[in-house]
């Protein structure tokens, strides 16, 4: 390594002394632009300070002399927002839920409102679409535990599904496979059987299997399900014969529930929404249901 300094003939900069392998160290100044940026940055900053709010002093701050104050400007945005929707959660906090189903512009706020708190409350078990997943409902048909009218929908947001809610909706299916209520052989029939009536014209299903898992269906399964398997709202027992499923329609899935039962979950949703956002939600999950123009 040299210590001697030398001009390089293309640059016209002196080295600094230093080579590696033939590799020579010129002693490149910083360009001027450079020099330019960091004291029009120190400027800024030292303007920024006295004219803006900055230095924490003790329990305040320094104001600038500006005198702008961006939690003010904040506080007064939220007490805004406050005011214009006061507007519209008056009426809807007093008009029933008919009368704001009939009146569009109500129906256009729930629409936007809805969507935003779903997305913050709801999607995460029923999907961004409403759709669910298995293991949670879709909710977009007609097909409802609870029943689907507005009014049974706010109830269940409300107070939830075996939830920690005193008046929580309860339900849960008997594990009649796992506490020996049913042997398999039983299980396997009335399987069948709860296949056939949302599968009618699936000819895979034995004849002879269907006919006995009725007899079993009766003796086990119609004090939640009904005689005609519709289900009922007061058990939160859902309808068999239609084609929406929770936990899975094929032969395995229902096999699996029979054998060892179902429990669902639904939080309470009184003390996290007000009683207008969760009025806002039954309509917004009730509009989903209705057809689109």
């Amino acid at each position: 390594m040299g210590d001697h300094f030398i001009r390089d003939p293309y640059t016209g900069h002196l080295s600094t002394g230093h080579e590696w392998n033939g590799i020579t160290e010129l002693n490149t100044p910083v360009p001027r632009v450079i020099y330019f940026f960091l004291i029009a940055t120190a400027l800024f900053s030292l303007g920024y300070w006295v004219l803006m709010p900055t230095w924490p002093v003790g329990t305040t701050y320094t104001k600038g002399l500006l005198g702008d104050d961006v939690r003010a400007d904040v506080t007064q945005s939220v007490k805004q927002a406050a005011l214009d929707r006061a507007h519209w959660t008056q009426q809807i906090e007093s008009k029933s839920f008919a009368d704001i189903q009939k009146d569009p512009q109500l129906m256009d706020v729930v629409r936007e409102s809805g969507r935003a708190l779903f997305g913050d409350n709801c999607a995460a078990c029923h999907g961004r679409d409403a759709r669910g997943n298995k293991g949670f409902p879709n909710l977009t048909t007609q097909s409802w535990l609870w029943g689907g009218s507005p009014e049974e929908i706010a109830q269940t947001i409300r107070v939830g599904i075996n939830s920690a809610h005193p008046d929580s909706r309860s339900s849960q299916m008997p594990a009649f496979g796992r506490d020996g209520i049913l042997q398999r052989p039983d299980i396997d029939k009335v399987v069948a059987f709860v296949r056939s009536l949302s599968h009618p014209g699936d000819k895979t299903i034995p004849a002879d299997k269907i006919a006995a898992g009725k007899e079993v269906f009766a003796a086990n399964c119609v004090a939640c399900h009904g005689e005609d398997a519709k289900g009922s709202h007061e058990a939160g027992a859902p309808d068999l014969t239609d084609a929406f499923w929770i936990y899975g329609g094929d032969t395995q899935s229902i096999t699996n529930t029979v054998w060892g039962g179902r429990q669902g979950h639904m939080p309470t949703w009184e003390g996290r929404l007000s009683d207008v956002d969760r009025k806002i939600l039954a309509l917004y999950i009730t509009d989903l249901r209705s057809p689109k123009p």
